[in-house]
């Protein structure tokens, strides 16, 4: 048993090294500087204050991260209504499985700011979608896409939906088939089946999707730089302000740190009672 747990540890040792240099420790010095103050000047004093967070709930840092809250929830529902249809019939096309899902995973070759950047050639006033309506009649003038909450969420839509349909498949795969022939053979109709059976048992891919493709939504600063023309700002545009602009590092920690238990609290008590109900485990 010794020697089992001994060789079990060593093949995991070099993905707990990688985890302790590039995420522990990272985090553990962001934790740090969150409890320290700032010289004035960009320095940070190693003294303990807690005035990076008394100023994270500041009335317009607050408005902002329900903002950003509000886009990232909406953009992940919107995600994941595309996602899950997709990913069933991706899981039920036979021999084009596999050309479907490198179709899926082509997106990640390409920078995601180049695909951004994309987008604006589409939803600008001059843009492709524009065009064509004016030159079918559709339209008159051209509508105001670009630097609106519609141009913010389609573009988180786009860019991370992959991250949503792969957990989704993958659940759906792995469906045990026997469940659904079981429920036809008790006269459940198709419709029946899948709320009853192929949506509870696919669940953890989604919960995973919805996870994967949240926490990075939320955070990301590059699509309010491109698509909020200034007047759209969300919490990772803050984050890196702080840091970068203002250079007041104790309010950037300060941020990030209490986003992530934001974003993973809810998450972990997800997980923790449905782990106890042996519904759904982590391992």
């Amino acid at each position: 048993m010794v020697k089992n747990l001994r060789t079990a540890y060593a093949m995991l040792s070099p993905a707990l090294i990688w985890l302790l240099i590039f995420m522990m420790i990272p985090i553990g010095i962001i934790v740090i500087i969150s409890f320290t103050t700032g010289d004035g000047y960009g320095g940070i004093v190693y003294e303990f204050s807690v005035s990076g967070y008394k100023k994270t709930f500041d009335l317009l840092y607050l408005k902002i991260f329900l903002q950003s809250l509000v886009w990232t929830v909406t953009s992940t529902g919107i995600t994941l209504l595309i996602a899950y249809p997709l990913a069933y019939f991706i899981a039920h096309a036979g021999r084009w499985k596999n050309i479907l899902i490198l179709l899926v995973m082509i997106p990640f070759w390409t920078n995601i700011l180049v695909r951004m950047y994309a987008w604006i050639i589409l939803l600008n006033d001059k843009g492709v979608i524009n065009n064509f309506l004016i030159h079918f009649g559709i339209i008159d003038e051209p509508i105001q896409m670009m630097y609106t909450p519609f141009a913010m969420i389609i573009t988180l839509v786009y860019a991370f939906l992959p991250f949503m349909i792969l957990p989704i498949y993958a659940s759906i795969e792995q469906l045990d088939k026997t469940y659904l022939e079981a429920a036809e053979d008790l006269g459940a109709d198709p419709v029946k089946s899948f709320f009853k059976i192929t949506l509870p048992l696919t669940l953890p891919g989604v919960i995973a999707g919805s996870v994967i493709t949240f926490i990075p939504a939320v955070s990301i600063f590059a699509a309010a730089d491109l698509f909020g023309g200034g007047k759209m700002v969300m919490i990772g545009n803050v984050i890196r302000d702080a840091f970068l602009g203002g250079m007041n590092w104790q309010l950037g920690s300060a941020i990030s740190i209490l986003l992530m238990i934001l974003v993973l609290l809810p998450i972990f008590l997800y997980f923790k009672s449905t782990s106890s109900d042996n519904k759904i485990s982590l391992f």
